[in-house]
């Protein structure tokens, strides 16, 4: 599925989401809110009439023949009285009037009931209680639209109740009222839902287009085009198209330097290829009696054959470390002794710290192997540890340290030296390529890619190279790569 159909998608869910728990509690919550609305003027109604009767039972004119007279003219009397959408053609409304033993003494409606106790209902026992009574009774059980509404008052004479008058209304004009505004509230949701989807579609417009300029933007570089960089926003997607603008022009500058240093190792094997050649031409010539003792002779050629070799081998790895930048992994993988290729870079870098009169101390866990690309990590650790003899005063000391923590997939290498430190300018810079700073002692800067390789060689064994000011003054260098 598409990013904008997974945002569309997920938009909506959202808003149905939202909508569904108040649209569903105010559609249940309707019938209860006509109901009360209803019941408030069947009180006022109630309370009314039950002042009539209070008057006409103290004049002792009270008279159910004559209430029968009103409430059938009532009834019969045609109406045409439109509320809103709900036309009421006739009053629905009747009353009964009880003792104060709860025996009915008028019914509007129903005059077969005069005569019967209803004491036992709700609206009348609460009422000759003295609190206020009112139920809702279904006609029908099984009916649920055949509910009607019973409101009482209690009826006073004499400062005591002398009976009840009930205001009975049905509830069939309450539920017209109630479906037309569920139906309503319906409308309005499904209203509400192909708004959001709209609006939900437009923003997955919205989000998505910018990505997808930057999608074709990658394609065409890919396709070795130079396409014009995409205009986008201030948000991070706009961060993201500028870090691949970026991650361009490096990519750019990365293939310079592989072509360079291409060139370089295919003009330096010819002339190794003849020292070789020059040295095996030796070999044969001090093997005459005449000249230099024969066995120091060999061991010496010896010593320059396999030293050309070596060199040799240096500049056959150089044509691989040129593609080093552009390796997402490493191509080999063997098992590498760290405190022998320490004692491998130490020797290497011997005579440079007996020049300057610099000591090593080195700490390193004796015949511990880890899973890396030995000449890599060799590299690595031999440019950290020229930057810091570069660094170093003379008579300092380098601490070389290697550690590896028991059921940890991590090596971690940390030199030391003892020199003026990063300057604050510079602590964000010193991996970057061909950024350098003067050696102290000589005034002079190096290349600027030392750094930078030992970075690539840390990324490429899914570590990381860090280089700070040391708690004590100095430099320390840090080297973790993923020990598997």
């Amino acid at each position: 599925m598409k990013l904008g159909a997974k945002i569309f998608l997920s938009f909506l869910l959202i808003v149905c989401l939202c909508l569904y728990y108040p649209l569903r509690r105010l559609a249940g919550a309707i019938i209860t809110h006509y109901g009360e609305g209803v019941e408030d003027a069947l009180a006022d109604q109630a309370n009314i009439l039950a002042g009539i009767v209070e008057r006409e039972i103290k004049n002792n004119s009270f008279s159910p023949e004559q209430w029968h007279e009103i409430f059938d003219g009532a009834h019969n009397r045609a109406l045409a009285a439109r509320i809103y959408e709900l036309k009421k053609e006739r009053v629905d409304s009747h009353i009964y009037v009880t003792d104060k033993q709860g025996i009915v003494r008028f019914d509007s409606e129903y005059p077969e009931n005069e005569g019967k106790d209803f004491s036992q209902w709700r609206d009348v026992n609460r009422t000759l209680q003295g609190v206020y009574g009112a139920r809702t009774t279904r006609r029908d059980e099984s009916d649920e639209t055949s509910s009607v509404l019973y409101v009482a008052a209690p009826i006073m004479a004499g400062g005591e109740i002398a009976g009840v008058l009930t205001v009975v209304k049905p509830s069939t004009n309450i539920r017209y009222f109630v479906e037309g505004a569920r139906w309503n509230i319906l409308k309005s949701g499904i209203f509400s839902l192909i708004v959001a989807g709209v609006l939900s579609l437009l923003v997955a417009i919205w989000i998505t287009r910018p990505i997808k300029r930057l999608t074709r933007y990658a394609k065409g570089i890919s396709d070795n085009e130079r396409p014009e960089f995409p205009r986008l926003d201030n948000s991070e997607i706009g961060a993201m198209g500028r870090a691949f603008a970026e991650m361009q022009e490096a990519l750019e500058g990365r293939r310079y330097v592989e072509q360079y240093v291409e060139h370089l190792t295919h003009e330096l094997k010819s002339p190794l290829s003849a020292i070789r050649g020059a040295a095996e031409l030796l070999n044969e010539a001090v093997s005459s009696p005449k000249g230099m003792d024969i066995e120091r002779q060999a061991r010496f050629i010896s010593n320059i054959n396999g030293q050309s070799k070596r060199i040799q081998d240096i500049v056959d790895r150089m044509l691989e470390l040129a593609s080093l930048e552009s390796r997402s992994y490493r191509r080999s993988s063997e098992d590498v002794d760290i405190g022998g290729i320490i004692r491998e870079v130490c020797l290497d870098k011997e005579p440079l710290l007996i020049a300057r009169g610099l000591t090593l101390d080195v700490r390193s866990p004796e015949r511990e192997t880890v899973k890396a690309d030995g000449f890599l990590l060799r590299q690595a650790l031999a440019n950290l540890v020229q930057n810091a003899i570069d660094f170093s005063p003379d008579g300092g000391t380098i601490s070389i340290t290697a550690d590896i923590p028991p059921d940890s997939s991590q090596a971690t290498f940390t030199i030391a030296d003892q020199g003026p430190g990063i300057p604050d300018y510079a602590e964000n810079r010193v991996f970057d390529k061909f950024f350098s700073l003067q050696r102290p002692h000589t005034g002079q800067k190096s290349t600027g890619l030392g750094l930078n390789f030992v970075a690539q060689v840390a990324l490429l064994h899914g570590g990381k190279a860090s280089l700070a000011n040391g708690p004590h003054g100095g430099a320390v260098a840090i080297l973790d790569i993923r020990a598997d």
